[in-house]
């Protein structure tokens, strides 16, 4: 019952409210690429915006690892490799498919790689919520359509909020126009936050670029610098039709999430292919980076295939980016994660003494879009679901507390008071009750606060923690090993699933309490 943490609640949209949408939500199907993207949005509404902040590196030694601008014929190169990828091949006719427990018509159709909407169709289905256990289901043969454009759209440490974001001062920014977001509020758990607020907070909570995100407001709804939007984009500003999706802060964490789907997928090997709103299946062109892939993925969930090309190539959001911000190359700071990197030491969360339940492996750090950069852990005892704990959840590594709010922790191994820089150790449904305040610094071992289900959505009790590195989330099963003191994290090919091994012992990660599963310090 420990499942949850961020990720369970986008499951469950995923699986029933999303989908719903995704299929029935015709006011998207329909729509064209903006006619106002390819107008600097800043005509008549004053001076642009500068491109980088105007602090210098003699106010501040860290401002070293702001990029300087690259001669032309050099923008869209990346230190990150764009490596030839061999696409999968595509199916050419119809298979059927056997509906089992936890499906859904969205994951199947990813699963074929075909249009959710050409599943409806094939089998008469007049609702996706409709699917039962046992119902076997025609999959018909995707629609095949040409490669997507090679034109890079963004680096990857634009998409990611890790240096390249560490001093862009939003507020300032967004206060250059007296837009609809600048006088936009909304109530978010319990607090009023403003439009720039909002796009903050989803930044940092899914560790995506804030540029970016403004960027793709922009594009889909005018709201950074235009007063007046079209009243189809008041609650609905990035285009997404669905029941729950309502508002800015709804909307930009779908948006994130759907960001964060495409780049670690990239990153984790991905070639394809790519499946739009109108259920087209595109192939993704050779030689773009995870940014770029990310960048795509977001808008193959809102356009048709034709909007989509023309969207995802340079005349479209690319140009509404430069607008805003120059050409996003000259913000690189690459690569992320360099090659060799290696994990500072860390202990178990938990203190000496006490067993707890490893109770989920790699699986979203925050919403199953970024990284399986995540663990849990609950703490002993035999009650189930949302109970008081008197456990505590320490530091696995010293250092600097940035923000403890909302189930939330963040620790920042070194110290630099950024949280786009360096490691970066992220802990979530931490209870209010006794929890370390933001700018104490920790040793590892020291108290943090109480697990719980505060923050995010959690149906039993415990603690989930994640690494970052210059913004990037880190997975739990490839590249860099989670190392909590010898034991080793790995996954099982499905999210949650996974092991802990140290010294040829196995855990595997259960839901529930069995020897399996406990682990001691």
């Amino acid at each position: 019952m420990q499942r949850g943490s961020p990720v369970a609640f986008l499951r469950l949209a995923v699986c029933v409210t999303a989908v719903a949408a995704a299929v029935l939500a015709c006011s998207r199907s329909d729509q064209p690429a903006p006619v106002w993207t390819l107008v600097p949005p800043w005509v008549g509404q004053g001076p642009p915006p500068a491109n980088l902040p105007t602090a210098t590196a003699t106010t501040n030694p860290l401002l070293s690892i702001l990029p300087t601008p690259r001669p032309p014929g050099e923008r869209f190169l990346t230190p990150t490799p764009d490596l030839f990828r061999t696409p999968p091949p595509l199916r050419t006719e119809a298979v059927t498919y056997v509906v089992r427990p936890g499906d859904s018509l969205n994951a199947i159709a990813v699963h074929f790689s075909v249009g959710a909407n050409l599943i409806l169709s094939a089998n008469t289905i007049p609702n996706p919520d409709s699917l039962w256990v046992g119902q076997v289901l025609l999959i018909p043969p995707p629609i095949p359509q040409a490669p997507g454009p090679s034109f890079k759209i963004v680096p990857d440490s634009e998409l990611v909020d890790g240096p390249a974001a560490a001093f862009f001062d939003l507020p300032s920014f967004a206060a250059q126009w007296d837009s609809y977001l600048t006088r936009y509020t909304e109530e978010v758990e319990g607090r009023s936050l403003s439009g720039p607020g909002i796009v903050q907070l989803v930044a940092q909570r899914y560790s995506v670029n804030p540029r970016l995100l403004l960027a793709v407001l922009e594009h889909q709804s005018g709201w950074v610098t235009r007063r007046n939007v079209p009243t189809e984009r008041l609650t609905y500003p990035m285009g997404f039709v669905g029941i729950g999706f309502e508002g800015l802060f709804s909307q930009l964490s779908w948006a994130a999430d759907q960001l964060n789907a495409g780049y670690y997928r990239w990153r984790s090997g991905w070639a394809g292919p790519n499946i739009l709103l109108d259920g087209s299946v595109i192939l993704p062109g050779q030689g773009i980076n995870a940014g770029t892939a990310g960048v795509q993925h977001l808008f193959a969930q809102l356009y048709r295939a034709d909007a989509w090309r023309q969207v995802v190539g340079e005349g479209g959001f690319y140009a509404i980016y430069q607008s805003l911000f120059g050409i996003p190359f000259d913000l690189a700071v690459e690569p992320l994660v360099p090659p060799g990197l290696t994990q500072p030491p860390m202990q178990l969360p938990f203190e000496p003494g006490t067993t707890w339940s490893f109770t989920s492996g790699p699986h979203g750090a925050w919403f199953s879009g970024s990284a399986w950069a995540a663990l849990d852990f609950a703490p002993p005892g035999d009650a189930v679901g949302c109970v008081l704990s008197d456990e505590w959840v320490v530091a696995s590594a010293d250092g600097l507390v940035l923000r403890a709010d909302q189930g939330e922790v963040i620790l920042d191994l070194d110290g630099d008071g950024l949280e786009q820089t360096g490691w970066v150790l992220f802990y979530m449904h931490i209870e209010s009750r006794d929890r370390v305040v933001p700018g104490t610094f920790l040793h590892a071992g020291d108290r943090i606060g109480h697990p719980s289900c505060e923050g995010g959505f959690s149906n039993g009790t415990h603690v989930h923690i994640a690494r970052k590195y210059n913004g990037e989330w880190i997975p739990a099963d490839a590249g860099v090993p989670f190392d909590l003191e010898g034991w080793i994290s790995a996954g099982l090919g499905q999210e949650y699933d996974g092991t802990l091994s140290r010294g040829g012992v196995v855990l595997e990660a259960c839901a529930c309490r069995f020897p399996d599963n406990q682990i001691a310090r």
